[in-house]
């Protein structure tokens, strides 16, 4: 593939994040070229269309990339498919179902010398950076992930997520981590409460606490059943004062004080991401996040709640 040339890529899932992010970030940059598309359900206008990834790598269309947009816990198949086929491979968040299925991903992918991208999209919100930036330049000493919002709008009749693999309310919080993850020194969890409806195998709420060196604490308490103002805020008091990231992380306050506060490019941030890596032929795929997730559901203590209705 030269250098120059736009990367020819295929999307896989063409579900609601699709039609949201994926196709008006896309549609916007010169590094892409959208060629083929396969789902079960839906199409992309004006490109190839195929009920399935093996179908579609077997069409003879060429392709150099693709992005992964279906539920986690089909992606493994998918992505091996792709990687095994010479494509470099865009992950939607989360990456897999689980820890040990993306590190394979990572493994295959580098045997194959083909770049993979886990795209935390949340690590690309406009005030993350300055708020790592602050937080580098001083000490933390105790933080509070608060990350509630409404399922009902988000993921209005999915009932994947609700399933084995579909993480549940995790779904949303593992944004918090990935953020978490990038702009603080490493934590672990040591305490975790989930709350899962009666009629479904994943939590609609849970909180958990955290540790980490010198003394550092926190807490979160995440819930998918908020109506009115969305809630997604990391708080973290350190030595030169109170910090606040806001707004998914598009808001940094520090001290009261209105540091920055952007509208959000998170997609299109993503592509020219995966774009540079492709071009540099190499991986970024970072499970901090994930591991936590899967850290919560080890640890965590299952208290049964009233289920949950669409």
């Amino acid at each position: 593939m030269s250098r120059s040339a736009p990367i020819r890529l295929a999307i896989v899932g063409v579900g609601k994040i699709v039609r949201d992010q994926h196709l008006p970030a896309l549609s916007k940059n010169p590094d892409y070229r959208v060629v083929a598309a396969a789902s079960r359900n839906a199409t992309i206008d004006g490109v190839a269309s195929f009920q399935s990834i093996e179908e579609m790598l077997a069409s003879g269309v060429e392709i150099d990339a693709v992005s992964l947009c279906q539920p986690p816990q089909v992606r493994y198949v998918a992505a091996r498919a792709a990687i095994e086929a010479g494509k470099h491979v865009f992950m939607e968040k989360p990456p897999g179902a689980t820890v040990s299925e993306v590190e394979d991903l990572k493994a295959l992918a580098n045997a194959k010398g083909v770049s993979l991208f886990a795209s935390w999209h949340s690590r690309y919100a406009p005030a993350v950076e300055s708020a790592r930036s602050f937080l580098s330049g001083t000490t933390a000493r105790k933080a509070r992930f608060i990350w509630k919002e409404d399922v009902r709008k988000w993921h209005p009749g999915q009932a994947w997520i609700w399933q084995p693999g579909g993480f549940g309310v995790f779904d949303p919080f593992i944004n918090c981590l990935s953020i978490v993850t990038h702009i603080l020194p490493p934590l672990h969890i040591t305490q975790a409460e989930l709350d899962f409806p009666s009629n479904r195998d994943a939590p609609v709420a849970a909180r958990m606490n955290f540790a980490g060196a010198d003394s550092l604490t926190a807490t979160a308490e995440i819930d998918w059943l908020q109506t009115g103002p969305q809630s997604w805020d990391i708080i973290v008091e350190t030595d030169e004062g109170e910090m606040i990231l806001s707004s998914g992380g598009a808001k940094l306050t520090i001290e009261g004080r209105t540091v920055q506060e952007q509208a959000e490019r998170e997609y299109p941030a993503l592509y020219e991401r995966f774009a540079d890596i492709v071009r540099e032929q190499r991986s970024d795929v970072d499970l901090a996040p994930l591991q936590h997730v899967a850290d919560a559901f080890m640890l965590g203590r299952r208290n049964v709640v009233d289920g949950f209705f669409d």
